[in-house]
C-alpha cells in the first residue's frame, strides 16, 4: 500500500510508460498523462487531464469512433506489448483506468501498482491465454503446471476437469447493464462487477494447490490483467476471434531488451531516479501493494 500512495513514484511510472510508447511509435494509438514535476511531491500528483470516457460506456464510445471493437484491441495490444517490453506492467487496468480519448486513442490512468514478471511466468500465462482462448483446459493444465513448483506429480486431467468447473461457473456470470434517462434519451452502460473476477483468481489459486501447485506471486496480478481484458473483449467484441484474428497480438515472449529500455529511458532523462535500482536491474519480483 504505501507503494501505491508515493506519488513521486506513480509519476516516475507514468513517465517510462509514455516514454514506452514513443518508443515503439505507439503515441497515436494510446497515452498517459504528461507529469508536471514542478508540481507533484511524495503526497501530491499533478499531471494532465486526460478527456474521455470509460472503456466499458459503450454509447458514449460509439460517438467517439466507429468501431469500438477496434479501440479494445488497441488497448489490448498496447498492454501485452508493454508486458514485453517493459520491466514492468500496469496491473490494474479496470474500467476506471482505461479511456477512450474525444480524439479516439486509448488513455491508461493510476499507475499507482504495477508489477513485475520473469519470462518463464510470462511464457507460461501466455500459453494459459491460447488454451483459455480455445477452450483447451487439460492445455491451462499444462500451462500452470509449468508455471507453478511442486513436490509431487501433478494429475494433469484431474487438474483440467477442476479448472472446467471453475471456467463453467465464470460463463454464467452475466454482465451488469445499467439504464439512466434525462427525460429526453435514455443511456446504458455495460459492466461487470469486479468481486467476481477477483474471486475467480482465488478459485484458480485454491484449485492448484488441491492439485499440488505453488504459483509465483505475480501469477495474480497478471491473470487479474488478463481476465480484464477477456471480460471487455466478450462486451465490445463478442464475435472477435482473438486467436485467429491478425490485428491481435498477444505477444510472444518477454524481451530480453526490457530492461536495456529501462535504462535508455535513464539515459534520455539523465536521471537514475526515474527508475530506481530494481527496474534498471532487472528485478523480477512483484510489488506488493
Amino acid at each position: 500500500m504505501l507503494e501505491e500512495l508515493d506519488f513521486e513514484k506513480e509519476a516516475r511510472n507514468i513517465e517510462e510508460f509514455r516514454y514506452f510508447l514513443k518508443n515503439q511509435g505507439l503515441q497515436s494509438q494510446a497515452t498517459a498523462p504528461k507529469v508536471y514535476r514542478d508540481f507533484t511531491t511524495k503526497k501530491v500528483l499533478t499531471m494532465e487531464r486526460l478527456r474521455g470516457v470509460s472503456l466499458l460506456d459503450e454509447k458514449s464510445i460509439s460517438k467517439i469512433t466507429a468501431n469500438p471493437e477496434s479501440t479494445i484491441i488497441t488497448a489490448l495490444n498496447v498492454w501485452t506489448t508493454s508486458v514485453t517490453s517493459m520491466p514492468w506492467f500496469h496491473a490494474d487496468v479496470h474500467a476506471g483506468n482505461l479511456l477512450v480519448l474525444n480524439d479516439g486513442r486509448v488513455g491508461f490512468i493510476d499507475f499507482g501498482i504495477v508489477g513485475r514478471v520473469s519470462e518463464k511466468t510470462f511464457q507460461a500465462v501466455n500459453e494459459l491465454s491460447t488454451a483459455l482462448t480455445l477452450g483447451d483446459y487439460r492445455g491451462m493444465a499444462e500451462a500452470l503446471c509449468n508455471m507453478g513448483a511442486t513436490d509431487e506429480e501433478v494429475d494433469v486431467d484431474r487438474f483440467g476437469e477442476d479448472i472446467e468447473k471453475v471456467m463453467n461457473s465464470m460463463a454464467q456470470v452475466q454482465p451488469e447493464v445499467t439504464l439512466a434517462t434525462d427525460g429526453a434519451s435514455v443511456q446504458g452502460t455495460i459492466g461487470f462487477d469486479e468481486t467476481e473476477l477477483t474471486q475467480l483468481l482465488l478459485d484458480f489459486v485454491d484449485i492448484a494447490e488441491d492439485n499440488g501447485l505453488r504459483l509465483p506471486r505475480e501469477f495474480g496480478l497478471l491473470v487479474k490483467q488478463s481476465l480484464y481484458f477477456d471480460r471487455y473483449l466478450k462486451i465490445l467484441a463478442p464475435n472477435l476471434d482473438v486467436v485467429g484474428d491478425d490485428r491481435v497480438d498477444l505477444g510472444g515472449q518477454k524481451s530480453a531488451k526490457s530492461t536495456d529500455n529501462a535504462q535508455e529511458f535513464v539515459n534520455a532523462n539523465g536521471d537514475t531516479k526515474l527508475l530506481g535500482n530494481t527496474a534498471v536491474n532487472g528485478d523480477n519480483t512483484i510489488i506488493d501493494v
